[in-house]
């Protein structure tokens, strides 16, 4: 499919016997936002955790630019520098400065020389309102500055995709925003991002497709998600939504 960036085929995941993830197939297009939501337990991150390789799976195939994403693949490397992820816990070095942290990848893996990594890296600092900070380290920084770093360490490697993996959650409310802010800038540059959130105000802003996952299925998809979050078509859509108080 023209503009077609991640394909998933009847994916099929078990964990210490239980099935987490059930026959499920998705296609995302190119700057296409496609959020992911559903109850705790359902299978979000697996997906997530499915797509970057970082678990094996038992059934189906994922296909990055037409080409396979296997943990045992020998180029598994370098697809997963195809493939940008952002977790809630960060995940920064404690003993290197933020220009470090987010120049390590660009060097070691990509090797792009220091300079021009440098410079991409102040250029996407500034854009997240954290240049003057380069040189400080991860323990200086508040936890929605951490998050905008790991943001931007992420980008810095040029994904094809970008996943989010409730990037918020560890987040004090007062940070939430400030993080979000910075996702929607990407969406509205033309980033491809798959989301997994529980915000679900950000959520109906955001994304131009919405899943809802339970059980490890889609349950429901909508291309509409102002109707969805105003009407959703499943019962169990309505029963999770009405939770949550997003208007």
């Amino acid at each position: 499919m023209e503009n077609e960036v991640l394909r998933i085929e009847h994916l099929h995941k078990v964990f210490e016997g239980s099935v987490v993830l059930k026959d499920l197939s998705l296609t995302v297009r190119r700057g296409e936002v496609i959020v992911v939501i559903g109850p705790s337990g359902c299978g979000k991150s697996t997906l997530l955790r499915c797509i970057n390789a970082l678990e094996d799976i038992q059934g189906g195939q994922i296909l990055l630019d037409g080409q396979p994403v296997r943990r045992d693949a020998r180029d598994i490397t370098k697809m997963r520098q195809k493939i940008g992820m952002v977790f809630q816990s960060y995940d920064l070095f404690p003993h290197k400065t933020i220009l470090q942290n987010i120049t390590l990848a660009p060097e070691k893996v990509q090797k792009r020389p220091r300079a021009e990594a440098e410079e991409e890296a102040m250029e996407l600092l500034e854009r997240v309102g954290l240049a003057d900070r380069r040189d400080d380290y991860p323990r200086q920084l508040s936890g929605g500055q951490k998050q905008r770093v790991a943001i931007v360490r992420a980008l810095c490697m040029h994904p094809e995709i970008l996943l989010l993996d409730e990037i918020t959650a560890a987040l004090d409310p007062e940070m939430v925003h400030e993080v979000l802010e910075v996702v929607l800038s990407l969406a509205r540059s033309g980033s491809t991002m798959l989301i997994v959130t529980h915000e679900m105000a950000f959520a109906r802003a955001i994304a131009d497709r919405v899943l809802f996952l339970d059980d490890g299925e889609i349950v429901e998809e909508s291309s509409d998600p102002k109707a969805f979050f105003s009407k959703p078509q499943t019962l169990r859509a309505q029963a999770f939504l009405k939770t949550f108080d997003y208007e």
